[in-house]
Formats: structure tokens, sequence, C-alpha cells
């Protein structure tokens, strides 16, 4: 669910089948007309229904109520098949073959509109196609027929759990997505013994990858990406620490192993991730690591989650005001996950810059109303109030002017 491998995932994939982290999106010139229901400023080509899904549901989350109108607009995103494309700039015009359907988006939908209520036509129909495309190992890649990836089953699990399914009883040639997933675990021993892979090389061999592990984690859990504080996998809340990976024979079980392995590489550099990226140095990788917060949170692994979250209380604020919605969402599901107020994250508003990232709130929309006609009925009552000091100001000059005159004539 890293917000940096959304909006680059899709080339990324077509071209060396992982997602790599993108560019920044250059800023919309003057004859750019972005629709002005969608969250964020910048190119939403690939990440549109993306970036739109996470801030209305982390508005929900928080008990925010997002503008209708970004709401329908999510919604009129989808395909006629069910699916949802990255970005459609013209929902009036119908998906063809040339449209790039995206299971990361159409999850991501199907975990906001179900959160918000009242679209279960919606997420029926995108279910419906999530399973239409399920690969026969059980799993799904970014795209359908793409090879099955962590990031992908994981995310697509959420969403069929989140909408009410069981995911272990979707199955595909006998598979569910807990196979899949577990085949993309690595064994223990080593360093990066429990850790999940993002997908096999192309020698079948697996290599240990952050961001796929702690969307492991909630995938093989069978959770989605709202987390609640001490909802863990086993009802019961703690602080677990110095967890061991043990063969993974349940998804559970592969689930603790990636849990141990986040907490190791989390403890390595003060509580956050490094990004890996070939060429490039090191650098802290903060929607990774408020990844691995939820994942950690999930699993009852509440001791470093939180020495975590504190870390990005302290250090994600410019990189969140760089990468826009997406960034800002991630960082309220990570405090939510922890019991950490959003509104006070470090002194910042979390919710306060992601609802400046687009349309106010409609609980915002009714204050503004509310204030406007409170104001106008204050200038109604103000201006009777100015008139009626004037009628007994009048009044009293005239008995004033009366008095003078009845004087003058005794």
């Amino acid at each position: 669910m890293n917000v940096r491998r959304s909006a680059a995932v899709l080339a990324a994939v077509a071209v060396i089948g992982a997602a790599t982290p993108a560019a920044a999106a250059p800023s919309p010139s003057p004859s750019q007309a972005f629709p002005s229901a969608l969250y964020g400023g910048t190119d939403p080509k690939y990440d549109g229904v993306w970036r739109q899904s996470l801030a209305l549901l982390a508005q929900d989350t928080v008990g925010v109520k997002p503008a209708a109108k970004s709401v329908q607009w999510l919604a009129r995103q989808q395909c006629a098949d069910g699916s949802f494309a990255s970005y459609r700039p013209d929902p009036a015009t119908a998906c063809d073959a040339k449209t790039m359907r995206d299971t990361n988006a159409t999850s991501a939908a199907v975990q906001a509109l179900t959160a918000l209520g009242g679209h279960d036509d919606v997420t029926g129909k995108a279910v419906d196609w999530l399973k239409s495309v399920q690969n026969k190992d059980g799993g799904w890649g970014y795209s359908p027929g793409g090879a099955s990836d962590t990031n992908s089953t994981s995310i697509v699990t959420g969403a069929l759990a989140v909408a009410g399914e069981k995911p272990g009883q979707v199955e595909k040639n006998g598979k569910s997505p807990y196979d899949a997933l577990l085949k993309l675990a690595l064994p223990c021993g080593g360093d990066a013994g429990g850790a999940f892979a993002f997908q096999p090389d192309k020698k079948g061999k697996l290599a240990a990858n952050a961001d796929a592990t702690a969307a492991g984690v909630l995938g093989a859990l069978g959770k989605g990406m709202v987390v609640k504080p001490g909802e863990t996998a086993g009802g019961k809340s703690g602080e677990k620490s110095g967890a061991s990976c043990a063969k993974a024979g349940t998804p559970e079980q592969a689930a603790a192993n990636g849990a141990a392995y986040l907490t190791t590489a989390l403890a390595k550099d003060d509580g956050h991730l490094m990004s890996a990226l070939a060429g490039a140095e090191p650098q802290p990788d903060y929607g990774n690591t408020a990844d691995a917060v939820v994942a950690l949170a999930a699993l009852g692994e509440t001791a470093q989650a939180e020495k975590s979250v504190r870390w990005l209380e302290k250090n994600s604020a410019s990189w969140a005001a760089r990468s826009g919605p997406a960034a800002y969402a991630q960082l309220i599901l990570a405090a939510h996950a922890t019991g950490t107020n959003p509104r006070d994250f470090g002194g910042a508003d979390l919710v306060k810059q992601l609802g400046a990232t687009g349309p106010a709130p409609q609980t915002a929309e009714k204050t503004k109303a509310s204030d406007e006609k409170e104001e106008s009925g204050s200038d109604f009552f103000g201006v009777w109030w100015y008139v009626g000091v004037c009628l007994v100001a009048g009044i009293g000059i005239g008995f004033l002017f009366t008095g003078r005159k009845k004087q003058q004539q005794l």
C-alpha cells in the first residue's frame, strides 16, 4: 500500500514486473483540468482512484463525512464490468479493451465505498469482477492476467473480507488467496526469514521485500487497510515482542513470521524502514513504515508499532506535504491503528491537512452553511435593532421638540 508505488506501478509492472517508486508527479499546467471532486493537485493518471479511495477511507475512519461529490466521483469511475482503472478522465465514455483495469484500485475503491455505505451495487460488481480475474494459484496481479504478487493479492483479500466475503473460500483451481501468499513467504533462516517477496524472480527465487511484507501480514490475516486499536488477529491486544520465525503451515503463522521480520527491520533503524532502490542512496521509507505500523498493530505487536508511529510523528511532515492525500491517509490509518490522535500528530492535524487537499467534507459544508445562515440572521436582526433605536431616538427627539414648543407658548 506504499503511496510511492501507486503513482507509477502500472508502468513499472509492464516494464520489470515489480513495483518501483515514482518520481514526483508534475504540477498541473493551467491547461489541465483535473476534476474538482478529486483529492490532490497532481496528475491522477496512475493513482487517481487509489488516492481518492485512501482519502475517503481515512476521513471515514476518523468520523469525517467526505464531500458527496468526491464519493460520487469515485463510484462513477467504475467500468460496466465492475472493475476500476487507475483513472478515467471521462467516466461517460465506456471502458473498452484499451482500458487498463487495476486490481489495486478496484480493491481500494471497494474498501472505501463499503466503509462509507450505500454503494452495495458498486462494491458487489467490483467483488464479482475481482473473483473473475483470480489467478489459478489463488492470487492476483496488478493487472488481470498478470503474475500474482503479494501486494495485489493482499489488498484484494482485504477488499473481499471487508465486503463480507470469506477469502479462504474464494478459490480458483482449488487455490485460495492464502495459498498464493504462503508461496510468496520466505522460509525461516537468515536475516530475511519470514518476510514476503513481491514476486519470484525469473529463476523462481524469493527476495525479501519490506513493502510486500507489510501488505502480506494484513493479507494473511484477512484484514483490510483499517485496523482498529486493540483489534488483533487473536481478538486480544498486547505488547508482544521478540517473536521468532516458525514454519508457516498456516496464513496466521506466515503473518506472525512477517511481523517478526518487520519488527527486526524497524529496530535496526531507530523505528523506521529504509528504501532500497537500485542505484540510489538508501533513505527513510515513510509510507512503508506507516504500513508496517498498521500490520504490526493488526497482529498485536503494539510495542514496536508505537515506537514507529512516534518516529513518524517526528519525521514524516515534509514527506506527507510533498506526497499528498494518500500519504496523509496512510499516516491517519497508522495513527488510528495505534490509538494515536491524528488531529495532534506531532503537533500537526492530519485530518485537517488531508481535508485541505480536496473538497471540504460534508460536516464542514454544513458548518459553513450554518455560519452563513447565522450571519445572515445576525444581519437581519442587526438592521431592525438599528431601525428600532432610530425610532426610539426619533420619538425622544419629537417629545423634546414638543416640550420646547410648549415652554415657548407659556
